[in-house]
């Protein structure tokens, strides 16, 4: 393993974990009995890979956050380096890739995401961008770009990263948490950042 970054269970005990400069996905088997674990790659793509001719620093990831959608057995991705939001069918009986990945969307420096399967988007956060972006999952792969937070600048949202839904009743897909690094990774046009901070956002569908 290079690097490992975003993670998520798509089954009771096997996780899927994101290698972010390996550029590819791990399957880990956890033991029922508190044994050993197995790993194993489950899937390299092109896609994947993080750029080793970039200039950016620091470096920027490959794949990056990973989410399973239960209803539809997609695993989607972000490819930070790429500039992509990709998915791939999941074989629900044997866990394993049953397709070849789909571009979904992009042109953003995607990093982590949240899921909303009843309302069919997905929230977005780009690391650099400061911004948190709303993509439809089945929308055409140039699908024009729908910030939600972040344009004008907002110096609370700097460097957002990982998000995730409360898991109070009724929070799913309306109360989100999300984590910020404060702009350590890209200082705003100040050149100052800020403490980085867990911010509690409530969105309307």
């Amino acid at each position: 393993m290079r690097a490992l970054n975003g993670g998520c269970l798509i089954a009771p005990g096997v996780l899927l974990l994101a290698d972010c400069f390996g550029g590819f996905v791990w399957r880990v088997d956890l033991s029922a009995t508190g044994g050993p674990a197995a790993a194993d790659v489950w899937l390299a793509h092109p896609s994947m890979e993080h750029d080793p001719l970039s200039t950016v620093k620091p470096p920027q990831p490959g794949i990056n956050g990973v989410r399973y959608a239960e209803r539809t057995h997609h695993l989607y991705y972000t490819s930070t380096a790429r500039r992509l939001f990709m998915r791939v069918p999941v074989d629900p009986d044997t866990l394993d890739p049953a397709g070849a990945p789909e571009h979904v969307g992009g042109g953003t420096m995607a990093d982590d995401f949240c899921l909303d399967e009843d309302a069919g988007v997905a929230y977005v956060t780009t690391h650099r961008q400061n911004t948190l972006d709303r993509v439809l999952l089945d929308g055409p792969p140039d699908q024009p770009r729908d910030i939600v937070l972040g344009d004008p600048l907002d110096l609370r949202l700097l460097g957002p990263s990982s998000i995730a839904w409360g898991r109070g009743p009724g929070e799913y897909g309306r109360v989100a948490y999300l984590i910020t690094d404060g702009g350590t990774t890209a200082p705003p046009p100040d050149g100052r950042a800020r403490r980085s901070k867990v911010l509690r956002m409530e969105l309307a569908r």
